[in-house]
């Protein structure tokens, strides 16, 4: 139910003028467009506007309002001052924001995932911003935070961030955010992403609640906690996408996204559509895939990094694949070898480290898989398989299962079974509900196959292979 206290916003139903509720909602669609926010804005969201119901609007509405009304604060559009909101109970609604795209279809339907569902949250803070959901709050002070990171027995790396209550946050603060942050890099690229999601979340509630509470000494400690909490929801939001979480993550990117533009990171913000590029692609949304891109393009210009700029020409070329824009996809390949071809820089982030000749490889092994042309994607694939990392277990078995699906789809069933064994051996010690799908749908396309020997123990040993681990390698 509405509350009762609730004020007409006067304001903003003026600068509606004419137009209904349903027209200017679309505008306001135009214009998230226009600066590439997702907005979820419809007839319903303007008229709790217009009834005070909501009485600030959270950070992404924020900005395509500044865009459609520029130079307006948010009290010239007849919104309370954030601070004043933040938290509280005043904020009373009757239903559930309406949803951007379909809700994420279960595993294995078959149907296209959107990137950009809209996740159900309480009542009584769904229309607060993605960053401040992560804050704990007690009527806007900060309350005792303290969060680890760790893999069980897997691993007895840990990283921990505290906050006393209005204690000022310094050095040992903001480097435990950093130190979070590369813990979690280390321990997905040697584990993978489904028994850490739920951990990492924790001390990026905690780094958040710090960035919340305003209390770091200088500027130059600000500008870090900005970075390393952005940098932290990018590193939660990718074990929410490899392990399948799709809601999840492109609720963290879009986290990270608005931290970066409320800090004016640049390198932040390149990440962020980096890793939303990727989502996107993987979720069936190629044209927000090559959308996401050419903004992290734009953002990474100034940085000094073509290794930055060929892995975002990359991501364009991932969605002009999926969109059949054979020539498109050509294009940007052919940007990406240019710009990595000039080397690593000083000016490379640290978050790159995973980006060499064999990322690259697999790159473009999936532009030429989502083309259909299977042969030069087993190419790639191949490549990628022989010069890969051995210390980026994860990506052992990603490149092996991207060349598992894409040898039997070119009909090299035999080769195709004896990779997919190698995926298997791998399985055990990383695990990632996305290569687990990848080799799923490889496994589909050999069942409909003529069965060799080597298939047919493949196979076999695949469907033994289902949660929990698979079986030792046993003599076919």
């Amino acid at each position: 139910m509405v509350s009762t206290g609730a004020v007409p916003n006067l304001v903003f139903r003026q600068l509606r003028g004419q137009r209904s509720a349903g027209e200017f909602a679309a505008a306001v669609r135009r214009a998230a467009r226009e600066i590439g926010e997702q907005v979820a804005c419809d007839a319903r969201y303007v008229g709790r506007v217009e009834s005070g119901e909501i009485r600030c609007p959270n950070y992404a509405y924020e900005r395509v309002f500044r865009h459609m009304f520029p130079g307006a604060s948010l009290a010239d559009l007849g919104f309370s001052a954030r601070e004043s909101v933040r938290g509280r109970a005043a904020r009373v609604v009757s239903e559930p924001p309406p949803a951007a795209e379909p809700a994420l279809p279960p595993p294995g339907s078959g149907a296209p995932p959107s990137p950009f569902p809209t996740p159900t949250l309480p009542s009584d803070i769904h229309e607060e911003s993605d960053v401040l959901r992560r804050v704990f709050m007690t009527g806007g002070t900060a309350t005792v935070a303290s969060a680890y990171l760790g893999l069980g027995g897997a691993s007895a790396s840990a990283a921990s961030v505290s906050l006393p209550v209005q204690r000022r946050v310094g050095e040992a603060e903001v480097s435990a955010v950093e130190k979070a942050v590369r813990d979690i890099r280390v321990l997905d690229d040697r584990h993978g992403a489904d028994g850490l999601y739920r951990r990492a979340a924790q001390p990026l509630r905690a780094a958040y609640e710090m960035l919340d509470a305003g209390t770091t000494a200088r500027r130059a400690t600000s500008d870090r906690l900005h970075a390393g909490a952005g940098e932290l929801a990018i590193s939660v939001g990718w074990l929410a996408h490899d392990s399948g979480r799709f809601d999840d993550a492109r609720s963290h990117y879009a986290e990270a996204l608005a931290t970066a533009r409320l800090s004016g990171d640049a390198a932040l913000e390149a990440h962020a559509f980096c890793n939303t590029s990727f989502l996107a692609r993987d979720a069936g949304r190629p044209r927000e895939a090559v959308r996401a891109a050419e903004a992290g393009q734009r953002a990474a210009r100034t940085l000094g990094s073509p290794r930055l700029m060929a892995l975002l020409a990359l991501r364009e070329a991932g969605g002009r694949a999926g969109l059949g824009d054979r020539t498109g996809c050509d294009r940007a390949i052919g940007r990406a070898r240019a710009a990595f071809e000039r080397g690593p820089a000083a000016a490379d982030p640290e978050w790159m480290s995973f980006f060499r000749e064999a990322e690259l490889a697999l790159l473009e092994a999936q532009c030429w898989s989502a083309l259909g042309d299977w042969a030069r994607a087993a190419r790639h694939g191949r490549r990628a398989v022989a010069l890969q990392d051995p210390h980026f277990t994860r990506n052992l078995a990603l490149y092996r299962t991207q060349l598992t699906g894409d040898l039997a789809r070119a009909g090299l069933a035999d080769e195709a079974a004896a990779t997919g064994h190698q995926v298997l051996d791998l399985l055990g010690r990383v695990q990632s509900s996305r290569i687990r799908a990848m080799l799923a749908g490889a496994a589909r396309v050999l069942e409909g196959r003529d069965e060799t020997a080597g298939v047919t123990c493949f196979l076999a040993r695949h469907r033994e292979s289902a949660p929990p681990p698979p079986s030792p390698h046993r003599a076919c």
